[in-house]
Parts: C-alpha cells; structure tokens; sequence
C-alpha cells in the first residue's frame, strides 16, 4: 500500500497574486483608455472667456445654441468669417484680422462654451453654428472668405465644402484630428477612441474654392507632415501653401508676414504652382 502523502495542500494564492501581478499592467492600461475616452473633449477643447470686451459681439440667430460671435462691423459686400483654436479667444485677434482686411467685415465665432456662448464643444454643434454663421453673414454680404486655424481649420473646410464662399484660408491646418492625436498619444488607439474626427483629408477633395494653406515652419503642435498630407488630398490647383519661416504654432498671429499670407488670393488654376500668389488688395 502506498504511503499517503501528509504534505499540506497547496495555497491558490500565490497563483491568484502572480495572476493579478501579471493582469495589473493591462487593468491599468483599460483604465487609462476609458479615462481618455471619458475626458476626450475636455483636452480637444478648452474653453476660454471673452477677453476683449471693447470688440461687440452679437447672438447667433440662427441654430439650436445661444452662441455669440465677436464681430467688426463693416459695410459693403465683403466680410471674413473666422473659426479659432482650441483654446483661442478670438475677440482677441479681430483687431487683427481688421488689419489684414481693412475694408472688410469680421466675423469670428465663440465656439459653444467659449467667450459667453452656452453648450458644449462638439464636432457636429461646431460645424452647425459655423454653418448658421455663414448663412447669417451672407445675407448682408455676399462676398465671404472663410477663415480657419488650427482646430478651426477643420471647420472652416467643412463650411467650404458646403457653401459657396469666394476664398478658403486655412492656418496651420491639420489631414485628421485623430491622426494628430495618434501622433501625440501614441500609446493609445486614438484613432478609435476619438468622437470627434474631423477628417479634412477627406472632405479636401470635395473643395472648388481656391485655398490658402498657411503653415508655420517649426509647429510642434500640427507638425508640417500632417499639412503635407491634406495639401495632397486637394484637386489640381485648388490649395496653394504658404510658409511662414522661422515660426512656431502661434508665434506669428499678429505679425505681418501673417497679415500678407492672410491677403494672399491663390493663382488661377491654369497657372503654374508655382506662379507667385497675388495681394488681396490688388484683387
């Protein structure tokens, strides 16, 4: 008869310990995905106050949201409709681009929860109030440039791809917001987990109306290769680049190399690329 073995059972919690030792670093990166996802929209945007209260502001009529747009208030046919940053306040850059467009209207949209507007900041609310604000502007001026930088871009491309306006300019504009996140948080499936996209790649072949892209040299923030790749996605002919030396992100906003390249009109398609780009003033 065989001897039975006295040795005491082993414990399953070594293996339990191992097991969840093992598991913690994938826990922990669960975690920190639902925490990104949960809290997209608080890094995508980040609402700032009106800080220019000399620039007047007037409602957004039209829409579903109590949005107010900083406006300089100007006669005649032609105005400027602008769409910001992430963080930008900008009553703070009409001054400017009242300088850039001396004889021109400015109009400049506070995104929802920007500078006194109500709501909150999403894809589609942004590119419905800035459709609005379109609509609204051109019933008293019908000859409209779209403005748009940085997050902005992926607005004022959308509104062009929708209404006809005279001129496109884009500011350190960007192919997709997922893909700049991708780039940033490299750890993380931002492709997957970003609500709002905002493919310009993809609406960029869907524009006929002649596009300044205007980048900065060293932008860390949109590096160059993400505007090389929307530049690509254009027609022949329609998007034309302008680089701004020297410069970062936002170093150049209220200098005049910024001013020229806003002024900029790209050459008629059936010049060359590389045909020298004509002032607005002259136009």
């Amino acid at each position: 008869m065989a001897a039975m073995d006295d040795r005491p059972p082993s414990s399953p919690w070594p293996r339990r310990i191992a097991a969840g030792l093992l598991a913690a670093p994938f826990v922990a990166y669960g975690v920190a995905c639902a925490l990104l996802y949960v809290n997209q929209r608080k890094v995508l945007y980040t609402p700032v106050p009106r800080g220019n209260l000399d620039v007047p502001t007037m409602p957004l009529a039209e829409g579903n949201a109590d949005v107010l747009v900083s406006i300089r208030p100007h006669d005649g046919p032609r105005a400027v409709v602008y769409f910001g940053g992430k963080s930008e306040d900008v009553s703070l850059n009409v001054p400017a681009l009242g300088e850039a467009f001396p004889d021109t209207a400015i109009y400049a949209l506070h995104y929802r929860g920007f500078g006194g507007s109500a709501g909150t900041p999403d894809e589609a609310g942004l590119v419905a109030d800035a459709l609005a604000l379109f609509d609204t502007v051109r019933r008293r001026h019908p000859d409209i440039i779209v403005v748009g930088r940085s997050l902005g871009s992926g607005v004022a491309i959308q509104v062009a791809a929708k209404r006809r306006a005279r001129r496109l300019v884009l500011v350190t504009p960007y192919d997709s917001i997922a893909d700049v996140a991708a780039r940033h948080f490299p750890a993380f499936p931002a492709r997957w987990i970003l609500q709002d996209r905002y493919l310009s790649w993809h609406v960029a072949p869907h524009i006929r109306t002649p596009t300044t892209v205007i980048t900065a040299e060293h932008d860390a923030v949109i590096p160059l290769s993400h505007t090389e790749r929307l530049l690509a996605h254009f027609q022949p002919g329609v998007a034309h680049a302008v680089m701004l030396a020297g410069e970062d992100h936002g170093s150049f906003l209220h200098k005049p190399a910024y001013f020229e390249a806003l002024r900029m009109v790209p050459p008629r398609r059936h010049r060359g690329a590389g045909d020298r780009l004509q002032d607005e003033s002259a136009a």
